[in-house]
């Protein structure tokens, strides 16, 4: 977990309405305004917002938290990893406020949300490069062709594709184990989607887990282990795995902040997203929060480890939370 110092950090919060100007001038001191004329602090906001989704976007969104606490202390901000997919159908069932994701919103859950009367606004808040991962055991997988990742992960590999040297012949005689997301995650989808040319389609006959922690753990501990998360999760755990270049056709790539940034990390690199609710902006608690973490957002991504927004996004991103502003309130 990022270690958060102390830092001033800009909160857009909702302003309290200022009294009434006085109305008489010059030396008038002993007539007092209509109405009291006394002006108020705004209340310090209070309550609970309830995020779920993406286990790659856990870490931004609870940097974001702990940020805005410093600031907001009485919000209570509680962070889910139900994964992008598990994320979305509390969402368009109105358990959560906020839902993190790894990819887009899809039509089956656009349409689930219009069925269940949920409302919500996209912003894209940082970028992350998809990293394959091997043990620090295995020195040969040091790039990987798009082709060969396809190989590997497609559903005909299931059962047939079981050793590194059927992948490349100079790998060496070594048993693949796969380890990966779950079908709830984000992640999968966009995986299957670049890589096998069908999002969902993938071999089953791998370990898979939402939680990216345990799929380190599983390929750290394997010699033949392989497996994919994003970026900040590799950084963590560097110490035990090796990032596998990718090859897409222009030479062999490495994941990075500047390679995401510039579209080099191909085809791997992808967005960000939280998709907050139409309804619950209407609290002000909610409504500071998300105005906070768009506004920060180059921020947040970089306490967390994650790439920030190239020009071109921070400008549309920019675009969206005035046109929030303007609506919202």
């Amino acid at each position: 977990m990022t270690n958060i110092g102390r830092r001033t950090a800009r909160s857009i919060a909702v302003v309290a309405v200022m009294a009434a100007a006085l109305a008489a001038c010059g030396n008038d001191d002993e007539n007092p305004p209509a109405g009291g004329g006394t002006n108020s602090p705004a209340a310090p906001l209070s309550g609970s917002i309830a995020v779920d989704g993406s286990s790659t976007v856990t870490p931004l969104t609870e940097v974001a938290a702990e940020l805005f606490n410093e600031e907001n202390p009485n919000v209570q901000i509680a962070v889910g990893t139900s994964g992008t997919g598990g994320g979305f159908e509390k969402f368009c069932a109105g358990e959560t406020d906020i839902s993190d994701a790894s990819r887009a919103i899809e039509d089956d859950e656009v349409a689930a949300c219009q069925t269940g009367g949920i409302s919500y606004e996209e912003f894209t808040v940082a970028n992350d490069a998809l990293t394959i991962v091997v043990s620090k055991e295995n020195t040969f997988a040091t790039c990987l062709t798009v082709d060969q990742l396809k190989k590997i992960w497609e559903p005909a590999a299931e059962g047939t594709v079981t050793n590194w040297n059927q992948v490349d012949p100079s790998f060496p005689d070594q048993a693949l184990d796969l380890y990966g997301p779950g079908t709830d995650s984000g992640t999968f989808d966009y995986f299957t989607d670049v890589i096998n040319g069908e999002e969902g389609a993938s071999r089953t006959d791998y370990q898979p887990s939402e939680d990216d922690n345990v799929i380190a753990s599983g390929v750290a501990g394997s010699p033949g282990g392989l497996g994919y998360f994003g970026l900040t999760y590799f950084e963590e755990n560097q110490a035990t795995l090796n990032a596998v270049q990718v090859d897409s056709g222009n030479g062999c790539v490495a994941p990075s902040a500047e390679t995401a940034q510039d579209g080099s990390y191909t085809p791997l690199a992808r967005p960000l997203y939280i998709y907050p609710k139409a309804d619950s902006l209407q609290r002000p608690e909610v409504l500071a929060f998300v105005e906070y973490y768009v506004e920060n957002a180059a921020q947040i991504a970089e306490e967390a480890g994650f790439v920030p927004l190239n020009a071109t996004q921070q400008a549309d991103l920019q675009a969206d939370l005035d046109r929030l502003k303007s609506t919202v309130g």
